[in-house]
């Protein structure tokens, strides 16, 4: 019974892989592309053959065998459309199930980035957040103030503002006399410097009075 009927605890076929028809369909077409090859070859012979023959029987004979390998051609290269066609269709299937899958796991995958996201976003406190840069600000003022503190002078004399004009007045002119250049006046009529070389015996003055090396007139010996 069970090899009539079959068996109900049979395992069931899977169902057709589109990936699979489409090689299916290819290794077909190609098949029928070689018996395309074969038949055109055939073709080619009986044209030659044509040509060098006068008309009349044989050659008419030849013709019909001819007329009989174009119709088989043309309904190789019909059926070859066909299966071309309807790979190029599966396979346009097969693409768009694809792009609907990709689709699918990059939804999914975004689900699953935004739960975790709100997850570790409620791991936040915002209020947190501000009382922490609130207290920053606050310690960074502090910081200033004791920064200003720890920079103060001790023992300034305290000093009228007026009386520190008065004296910024009184040493702009200081350094108004020190800019007087007539002390070089002076210098240039201060004495000629000894123009003999010191130590010599007879060193007289413009006068022709006896100098020593200094330039100062000799006391006589006694």
């Amino acid at each position: 019974m069970n090899r009539l009927f079959g068996s109900s605890g049979a395992k069931k076929q899977p169902p057709p892989n589109m990936t699979d028809c489409i090689s299916n369909l290819d290794s077909r077409s190609e098949s029928v592309d070689k018996k395309i090859a074969r038949l055109e070859q055939e073709l080619a012979k009986y044209r030659d053959q044509m040509k060098k023959m006068r008309e009349g029987p044989s050659k008419n004979l030849l013709k019909q065998k001819a007329m009989r390998v174009l119709k088989q051609k043309k309904m190789y290269e019909q059926q070859r459309d066909n299966m071309t066609q309807q790979s190029f269709n599966l396979e346009q299937a097969n693409y768009n199930i694809q792009s609907l899958k990709d689709t699918q796991i990059t939804v999914s995958a975004m689900k699953t980035g935004m739960k975790e996201f709100k997850k570790e976003f409620k791991k936040i406190n915002i209020n947190s957040i501000e009382d922490l840069q609130d207290q920053m600000e606050d310690l960074t003022e502090q910081s200033q103030e004791i920064q200003e503190i720890m920079g103060r002078s001790y023992g300034m004399p305290e000093i009228d503002d007026d009386e520190l004009e008065a004296e910024l007045n009184a040493l702009g002119d200081e350094i108004a006399l020190d800019d007087d250049t007539s002390y070089l006046d002076e210098a240039s009529k201060a004495p000629n410097a000894p123009t003999s070389v010191p130590g010599a015996d007879s060193v007289v003055n413009k006068d022709g009075v006896p100098v020593d090396e200094f330039g100062l007139p000799k006391i006589p010996a006694q």
